[in-house]
């Protein structure tokens, strides 16, 4: 079941603007911190096919991690960002990325079934509707393909959980939510189909988790008569 009250608790808005701020530092801050969760939700989306579309592809730190045989199409609100990654493609050389829009996460502009794996790495607390940029994933990607996330996800009790419902007023003004729980993916996942079947947490006191939604709509549609 979504949860209504968290769906337009961040504006687009109010992400490009905080974005824009962050664009010309951005990778000297998160470089290290986020490499070895991108690492992995690329390794985890190459394994369900070459063409991957990557939400939040921000300044392209990831774009480098993706093998040759990769077909890569990147998405982002913020321009300067996406400038970023642009620079990154020349100077590295890279020819397995396909493309870079500017595009909203919950209106994606590619036909059905496009995609063999969706990656989405550290976006989906950002997004103002989760669960219709899940949908819009699910729609773009190919029968019994895979939607990979890894991002902080909210403590479900304990002190940090109740830390994080503190914070979360200021984290909105930052444009993003502290306290997203993992059970709302696992709701999304039991209503469309979906199967949660890898929940990873890593890093430094496990702050990120990375997440592997595999479409079993196929086994699971019930036979013609």
């Amino acid at each position: 079941m979504r949860d209504s009250t968290a769906v337009k608790d961040v504006s687009l808005t109010t992400i490009t603007k905080a974005y824009e701020k962050w664009a010309p530092f951005y990778d000297k801050v998160y470089h290290k911190m986020l490499q070895p969760s991108q690492l992995k939700a690329v390794r985890a989306a190459m394994e369900n096919g070459n063409r991957v579309l990557e939400v939040g592809v921000g300044s392209g730190l990831a774009l480098g991690y993706y093998p040759p045989e990769a077909e890569v199409t990147g998405i982002d609100l913020s321009k300067p960002m996406l400038h970023k990654a642009e620079e990154k493609i020349a100077a590295q050389g890279l020819k397995n990325i396909t493309g870079l829009a500017v595009m909203d996460a919950c209106r994606l502009g590619f036909r059905d079934g496009t995609f063999d794996a969706v990656a989405g790495m550290f976006m989906i607390t950002l997004v103002p509707d989760a669960e219709a940029a899940l949908d819009e994933f699910m729609r773009v990607l190919r029968p019994g393909g895979e939607i990979v996330l890894v991002n902080h996800i909210g403590a479900e009790k304990g002190p940090m959980a109740a830390f994080e419902t503190v914070v979360a007023p200021l984290a909105k003004k930052l444009g993003w939510r502290a306290n997203f729980p993992l059970q709302r993916l696992r709701d999304w996942a039991a209503s469309r189909g979906f199967e949660v079947h890898d929940v990873d947490p890593h890093g430094p006191i496990h702050y990120f988790t990375l997440i592997r939604l595999k479409d079993r709509r196929a086994e699971r549609a019930p036979l013609a008569a």
